[in-house]
């Protein structure tokens, strides 16, 4: 069986939980996840073949050494041979920013190399970048993306014909991108609880508390809602940096709502089963960064949930308007809101589209069938 080498610095955050469902589901191919340090509080990796490299300098010699190595641009000591014994035909990194950080025990592997794109690793603008803001080592992050971009050994996946296009607009070559969809478990993900027509009012939420999930604008559209459907409920699953900020103005707003924290995949599974609307109102934020193709959208749906989403890709791809759930632009906060009453107020509605979803994300997203294709892509790089 050939072996791919799937690349990520932090193994693993709860938000990453497709890297490894996506090495789960290969069947030709044997992934082996390489990284640098194991979350103490991130998923649960026991069934991965897992190897960690010694770059991750825990003592002040190593620390020195990591420095000089990305000062000189050339791999930390012993690991290339470390990774070069395991006969791997192919390396695949999840998101440029580790590519770039990645590059030279990358190339000095000399493998064929995919890059998966996702989200802000090539939506944030490059004068973001240049302007320090992602720290003094990240100024030329764009620069670097696009000189690994012009490698032979090079492939870049996209999650998103959205994530395409921008990956287009960036600079990478339009020959060099294919799009994968990463694709859910259906049969995890699949309806359970209540129907939807039996279920209470209640919106989920799930998501980081940043800028580009766009929770404040759901606050705000609830707040409205629950002036004139007093028992409808809002359930936040998530954190963040901008959690005191909602917070403030649920309380300003007197929007009555319910904040759970972070959850495991399995509570939010649970959660999912008692909610009759999934929303995420993503926007783009103020640096460019925005949504891939958000995987919980596609869970959701999994789920028999329909969705309500204004996120980049997701809007587009990852539901049907007005079939599996409402688009709606960025940052309307009205038209969010009538979106949010419809499928609250009607119960066939709600049905129609929590089947309609279900059928779509089998069809189109069931990472059995996406991963077929991930490995076909595996095929035509190495040759």
């Amino acid at each position: 069986m050939k072996k791919v080498l799937v690349y990520k610095s932090q193994l693993l955050p709860y938000s990453e939980t497709f890297i490894k469902e996506q090495i789960v589901a290969l069947r030709d191919w044997h992934g082996v996840l390489i990284g640098e340090e194991i979350l103490s509080n991130g998923l649960d990796l026991e069934g991965l073949d897992l190897r960690l490299i010694a770059s991750s300098r825990k003592n002040a010699v190593q620390r020195l050494a990591g420095r000089v190595t990305r000062f000189l641009d050339i791999p930390f000591p012993g690991v290339v041979g470390y990774l070069a014994r395991e006969n791997a035909q192919l390396l695949h990194i999840h998101f440029g920013i580790e590519a770039v950080k990645f590059w030279p025990i990358a190339r000095a592997l000399n493998l064929p190399t995919l890059i998966t794109l996702h989200g802000y690793d090539i939506n944030i603008n490059r004068e973001w970048w240049e302007a320090g803001n992602g720290g003094r080592v990240m100024r030329d992050y764009p620069r670097r993306l696009l000189r690994i971009a012009e490698s032979e050994k090079v492939i870049f996946i996209a999650v998103s014909e959205a994530i395409r296009r921008r990956a287009i607009e960036y600079g990478v070559p339009a020959e060099k991108i294919v799009v994968r969809y990463i694709g859910v478990d259906t049969k995890k993900f699949t309806p359970a609880g209540l129907p939807i027509n039996r279920r209470s009012r209640r919106v989920l939420f799930v998501g980081r508390f940043v800028e580009k999930k766009g929770c404040g604008y759901l606050i705000r559209a609830f707040a409205k809602i629950q002036q004139t459907m007093p028992d409808a409920e809002l359930v936040i699953v998530g954190d963040g940096p901008l959690r005191a900020e909602y917070e403030r103005l649920a309380a300003e707003l007197r929007c009555r709502l319910a904040f759970l924290g972070v959850l495991p995949p399995a509570e939010v599974k649970k959660q999912m089963d008692q909610a009759r609307v999934f929303c995420l109102p993503s926007v783009t934020a103020n640096n460019g960064d925005a949504e891939g193709l958000p995987i919980v959208i596609l869970e959701a749906q999994s789920c028999g949930l329909p969705v309500i989403t204004s996120a980049r890709g997701g809007a587009t791809e990852g539901i049907q308007d007005g079939e599996t759930g409402f688009a709606h632009r960025e940052g309307d906060v009205d038209q969010l809101t009538e979106s949010l009453v419809h499928l609250l107020n009607d119960d066939d509605l709600a049905c129609d589209f929590s089947i309609s979803a279900r059928k779509r994300v089998v069809r189109c997203f069931d990472i059995g069938h996406c991963s077929q294709l991930l490995e076909a892509t595996y095929e035509t790089t190495v040759g």
